[in-house]
């Protein structure tokens, strides 16, 4: 399924989406706090934003606006609040998001022609290894895009390997929903319990939460890890709460497809300039069509690359490339800039490494330091510096390095209610190594 909006050509689509825009503006003026007062202040004629470059004239939202103001941004009265939902909070305190009966029909068919676009079908049945509870949108948002499908679905949620494969053996699932580096956990528990998975009815796994490969879309270290155990087709995606839409790869896995009837979309610089397809850039999001909390030129945080031709599916949208890092996350080591997915590139291809967590702290001359915490079963004098030298080979620098134990670190990943396996801890300008 292919909406025709995104087979036309790049002018037709940038018509239609300065014409939705004439929708939101006005929407916005009369509804959100927020925005109504950003028009006021500045002294913004909204009658004036015609095009998609005329965007540049409003100013920016950010996360801490969205943190700080939340029921600002709120459009509807509170008996028209179907769900309530929170982003993750990893960068912060999480945000509360409310969805209309309207939003969640908007979300069934952003997932149906997210799934679509990476080969799934009515025909599929989908393991879902995700949590579909603790205030999580991405749980919901499969569920019901798979129900607008037609497609089967078994909701398992993530974790517990030996439940995984036994509903693999009961229920025949062909395609998976999950975090990539968990089917590095399920490849392992299956080996070490004699379960031939690629014997299994699982032909292709829909990866979240992490990259699965590299900004020229060839597969990173962790996909690359999957692919040579496991005869699966990986499919990517990149979604967010706040877009409440997803870019997923389509059978050529050139990049996620932008759907240009859900979301505007920017990219830019440091100084908030649009930057080209050949460089890196912040994604801006715009919402279309939500009813409850509509954004408006909302800064994601999310350093990538996009691409403007045409692809070989039949789709002429924009394509994001892998995300880079995120812009908060950036750290200066030693006179090199890199982001955390660099290190984890790394770590997942040392064999020795079962788990790890990265933490970046102010060191006592106020630069950035960084300090890795990997978890290991067998212990080995000779590891750290094994370590060492493959960072020095691929980033020309060295963390410093401490070795633990794997349910040592898994504790790091899972605090309190976390829905999501976290890798990294910014702990800048409060952080004291003396406390490890």
């Amino acid at each position: 399924m292919i909406p025709e909006i995104e087979t036309q050509s790049p002018e037709e689509i940038k018509n239609y989406q300065e014409q939705k825009l004439q929708d939101l503006l006005p929407y916005l003026a009369k509804n959100s706090k927020f925005y109504a007062e950003m028009f006021r202040v500045h002294k913004i004629d909204i009658r004036s934003i015609k095009t998609l470059e005329d965007l540049q004239q409003i100013p920016l939202t950010a996360k801490t606006d969205l943190q700080t103001r939340t029921r600002d941004f709120v459009c509807v009265d509170t008996n028209k609040i179907i769900d309530y939902n929170t982003t993750s909070g990893t960068l912060g305190d999480p945000v509360t998001f409310v969805s209309t009966e309207k939003d969640l029909q908007r979300l069934a068919y952003n997932e149906h022609i997210s799934l679509s676009c990476s080969d799934g079908s009515a025909d599929d049945i989908f393991q879902l290894m995700v949590t579909i509870d603790r205030r999580f949108m991405a749980g919901i948002a499969y569920y019901l895009g798979l129900r607008k499908m037609g497609a089967g679905m078994v909701r398992v949620g993530p974790g517990n390997p030996q439940l995984q494969f036994d509903t693999i053996s009961r229920i025949n699932p062909t395609a998976l929903i999950t975090v990539p580096s968990f089917l590095i956990k399920l490849i392992e528990f299956a080996e070490a319990h004699g379960i031939d998975y690629n014997a299994s009815s699982v032909k292709k796994a829909i990866c979240i939460g992490e990259p699965i490969r590299n900004t020229d879309f060839s597969l990173n270290t962790l996909g690359r890890k999957i692919v040579e155990k496991w005869d699966i087709e990986l499919y990517s995606t990149y979604a967010s709460t706040e877009m409440a839409a997803a870019f997923n790869d389509c059978s050529y896995k050139q990049g996620g497809h932008h759907h240009p009837e859900m979301i505007i979309v920017e990219f830019l610089d440091e100084h908030n300039k649009p930057v080209s397809a050949n460089q890196a850039g912040e994604l801006v999001i715009t919402t279309l069509g939500v009813e409850g909390m509509p954004l408006l030129r909302f800064k994601t945080g999310d350093i990538c690359y996009h691409f403007n031709q045409a692809c070989k599916c039949g789709r002429n949208t924009i394509r994001l490339g892998p995300v880079i890092g995120r812009k908060e996350q950036m750290i200066k080591y030693k006179g090199t800039t890199l982001y955390p997915s660099a290190l984890y590139d790394i770590l997942n291809d040392v064999d020795f490494v079962e788990n790890y967590f990265v933490e970046v702290f102010t060191g006592i001359l106020g630069t950035d330091e960084i300090l890795i915490k990997v978890g290991c079963k067998s212990m080995n004098d000779t590891h750290e510096k094994i370590l060492k030298d493959h960072f020095r080979a691929k980033l020309r620098v060295a963390p410093q390095i401490l070795m633990m134990s794997p349910e040592q670190i898994s504790k790091l990943q899972f605090p309190g209610m976390s829905r999501k396996p976290l890798t990294f801890a910014d702990k800048r300008e409060s952080y004291n190594f003396n406390t490890i």
